[in-house]
């Protein structure tokens, strides 16, 4: 079958239309089982579509069971029966999942928007700096200065935080950095308070040292401070301006209260603020380095708002632990990519980074918009929609009567992949299942199809 025409419709999506002739096609047998579809490209020029419209409907069919795609060779009809056996959707076999149903919408949080990442000036500005002298060359242990630089002027425009560049230490990511800090906090201290639910990986670099670990309960409406004063430890890890991975950020009381705490306990604020750049509803709160640095240790990355695959972090040390780091660590190599460090404190230099941060906002902000939208008019009040108003994720608690893990396998059979946040507590549980919706990479129209799908799956 290689060619198929039908009258398209105004007032409805293409795709769908598409979508629900080729059903029709299927289930009455006019497509016999096996048989080879139009390829994307014949069927969009038969039928004077994009090519998207004519993906999204296959892609459609395949998740349904209707049809199958076998690599270079195209499309084939499936078997219908079993295909749409009730008893065989209910609770399929991971084996069935992984070998005939395709992954489709990918709700991955920790990406970012490839479409929008500025390619060309990066690579421009990457081809100068290895012409320096500098490219060719081990680099300063601590990070190179031009860019510890241009980070400490950045943090003073956009999170308030008065610091010099020698303050600055560049690593490669926001574990190695907890790790190397980690080794001279261990020889004052013998605990941490963590956030419940928190970062896993930060929860893994203080137990790397031995630390024990206390926890902060931390809910929708922000953390509970009431037990704080009965803690043992003097420090304490936060992610105060966009939690992780609730969303709720810190209040300036809060903030406020939990400096005069680490000052009465002689003790150290880890500030983590890995992604306080995308706040949709307002200005960036002040990050806690900035009402008193002297016993906050901040740290921020380019993971998440630029470039995951960069491994560029960095780490501003108060003075009381400045000498004692850069004592212990003279003698080790910097642990990120030279070039990197040199192309981003140019890219910072000259206004390419802002300019980046101002457009993904914009980018990022409709495609949270959409997402919650779509949630909202597929499930009703069959969920909770938690951390709308900041990041490159939301959060999905489902008011009904399944477990997490089967609502991710039961969406997986749908081809979309969503997330677990069971990981990320300790003790304080959600009495519902709770799951994570990343959407940097994906467009619109993907985060609409993932949606349907996932309501499809659920309800």
């Amino acid at each position: 079958m290689k060619n198929t025409i039908f009258v398209l419709e105004e007032n409805s999506p293409k795709y769908k239309q598409i979508y629900e002739q080729f059903k029709s096609f299927i289930e009455r047998g006019d497509i016999p089982p096996n048989d080879l579809l139009p390829s994307i490209r014949q069927l969009a020029d038969s039928l004077q579509v994009s090519r998207n419209t004519t993906l999204m409907a296959y892609e459609q069919l395949v998740a349904e069971g209707y049809i199958r795609g076998e690599g270079r060779k195209g499309y084939f009809v499936n078997e219908l029966e079993p295909i749409l056996s009730q008893d065989a959707l209910a609770f399929p076999k991971k084996e069935q999942t992984k070998s005939e149903i395709p992954l489709l919408i990918d709700f991955r949080p920790g990406v970012v928007d490839q479409t929008n990442f500025p390619l060309k000036i990066w690579r421009r500005i990457a081809n100068r700096a290895l012409t320096l002298q500098e490219s060719f060359q081990y680099g300063e242990p601590f990070g190179e200065r031009c860019l510890r630089e241009q980070i400490a002027t950045y943090l003073l425009q956009s999170r308030g935080v008065n610091t010099d560049p020698n303050a600055i230490i560049i690593g490669s990511s926001t574990q190695q950095m907890l790790i190397y800090l980690g080794q001279i906090l261990k020889d004052d201290f013998n605990s941490i308070i963590v956030e419940d639910p928190g970062y896993g990986g930060a929860r893994e670099s203080f137990q790397f040292h031995r630390f024990t670990l206390e926890t902060l309960p931390v809910y929708e409406t922000g953390a509970d401070f009431s037990k704080l004063e009965q803690m043992t430890s003097k420090i304490i890890y936060v992610t105060p301006s966009h939690h992780c991975p609730i969303g709720v950020s810190m209040s300036i009381q809060q903030r406020q209260m939990l400096i005069h705490w680490a000052n009465k306990k002689q003790g150290f604020i880890i500030e983590d603020d890995y992604d306080s750049e995308f706040r949709y509803t307002q200005q960036p709160f002040p990050a806690l380095a900035s009402i008193d640095s002297t016993r906050v240790i901040y740290l921020g990355n380019f993971s998440k708002s630029f470039l995951p695959g960069i491994r560029l972090s960095y780490m501003v040390l108060p003075q009381l632990l400045l000498n004692r780091y850069k004592q212990q660590f003279l003698h080790f190599e910097s642990t990120t990519s030279l070039l990197s460090q040199l192309t981003m404190a140019k890219f910072i230099e000259e206004g390419e980074w802002n300019r980046h941060i101002k457009r993904m906002r914009l980018v990022y902000k409709r495609k949270m918009q959409c997402l919650v939208s779509e949630l909202k008019k597929h499930f009703n009040k069959n969920v909770s929609i938690i951390g709308e108003q900041s990041g490159l994720y939301l959060l999905v608690k489902i008011h009904l009567n399944y477990s997490e893990e089967w609502l991710i396998e039961r969406a997986s059979v749908y081809g979309v992949k969503v997330y677990p946040t069971s990981i990320y507590f300790i003790k304080n549980y959600s009495d519902e299942p709770i799951i994570k919706l990343g959407f940097s990479n994906l467009t619109c129209e993907e985060i609409q199809l993932g949606v349907k799908l996932l309501k499809k799956a659920w309800l």
